[in-house]
């Protein structure tokens, strides 16, 4: 099957063994979207905030400069889950930069194709194709924007009198919702249990070792971690897996492979994970009004007033990254610190 298409060797599956986890339809799906793309930009299928304007890296450098600063100056690697083009990484260095700190670079990233991109920025890094591989001889200065919401999640739909695993099947040559193996009540949090039927609940098993894994070595190292990405407090009911192809919404059934699978996190479940393994947890909270308190607005008149010909485009990049009606409130950020570490700025 190593030479057929990904829609035609799931289908394979999926007649072979009955429906799919949503999970490990999601799985396939980017993990052959992101090896065979770069999906960013005007020409690809998305925008990410880096993408938008330098200053969202700046005063993520920032924000990583003042801790360290604060921490007393250790020697730190800066960490990067999923870095995109490195475009994010190059804005926060060079800010970092201005008070002396110029760490190695680690990126955690599997795409081949987006590697060769970030090699011609940081032809210095280090690659790394899971956080567990990042050197522990230093504390980490980590980000991760836009990374936790393409990992592979799990949906459990309520049909009949109990729960099931919401699956993937096929009908008329096409791949559509299907209902899976029944599941104990017990895994399901008691307040969601009684939901209307046809409701679902989501997990995200592949995010919470991931965030298991950086908040131990955090807590056991020191450092920082900021998390930046679309989510949620829960659990909570909801259906928010979603496809992006060429900047419009679509079908998360049609084409796997050839668009980008993503769903909302649930950042409270995330945080009980990290206050577990003994780190400071310092909530999430609006992106627009996290980038407000550190400068956004300061950092854009500073922009303008040298480049006086682009200050439309400025403005409108602040508006598309702090306004509630564009991403700065559907965005958000929660950071963790090491114990020993003073608190980060911002979230006051």
């Amino acid at each position: 099957m190593t030479g057929m298409p990904l829609a035609e060797r799931l289908a394979q599956v999926i007649g072979e063994e009955g429906p799919i986890s949503v999970a490990k339809y999601m799985a396939a799906a980017n993990a052959h979207y992101y090896a065979t793309r770069d999906p960013l930009g005007a020409a690809g299928d998305f925008t990410t905030a880096p993408e938008i304007s330098q200053m969202f890296g700046e005063l993520i450098g920032l924000w990583l400069a003042d801790l360290w600063l604060r921490a007393g100056r250790p020697d730190v690697h800066y960490v990067e889950l999923g870095p995109g083009r490195g475009t994010l990484a190059q804005d926060a260095l060079r800010s970092m930069a201005t008070v002396g700190l110029t760490p190695p670079v680690h990126f955690v990233e599997t795409s081949p194709v987006l590697r060769a991109a970030q090699a011609d920025t940081f032809p210095q890094a280090t690659w790394h194709a899971h956080v567990s591989e990042v050197p522990q001889d230093r504390p980490w200065l980590m980000v991760a924007n836009e990374f936790f919401d393409a990992l592979p999640i799990h949906q459990l739909i309520r049909h009949g009198e109990g729960w099931h695993e919401r699956a993937i099947g096929l009908a008329g040559g096409r791949f559509v919702p299907a209902i899976g193996k029944r599941l104990p009540d017990e895994i399901i949090p008691v307040d969601l249990r009684d939901a209307e039927p046809g409701s679902i609940i989501e997990t995200c098993p592949d995010g919470v070792a991931n965030m298991r894994l950086l908040a131990q070595r955090i807590g056991a190292g020191s450092g920082a971690a900021i998390i930046i990405d679309y989510g949620y407090d829960g659990p909570d009911i909801g259906n928010t897996l979603q496809a992006v192809r060429g900047h419009q919404y679509a079908d998360p059934f049609d084409s796997p492979g050839e668009q980008d699978l993503t769903a909302l996190i649930d950042f409270s479940t995330l945080a009980a994970m990290a206050e577990m393994c003994g780190v400071a947890v310092h909530p999430a909270m609006a992106q627009g009004d996290w980038l407000l308190r550190l400068g956004l607005a300061e950092r854009a008149a500073s922009l303008i007033e040298a480049q006086p010909h682009r200050a439309d485009e400025i403005r409108a990049a602040q508006a598309r990254l702090s306004d509630p009606e564009a991403m700065g409130r559907l965005f958000r950020v929660m950071a963790v610190t090491s114990p020993d570490w003073p608190k980060p700025a911002g979230f006051d």
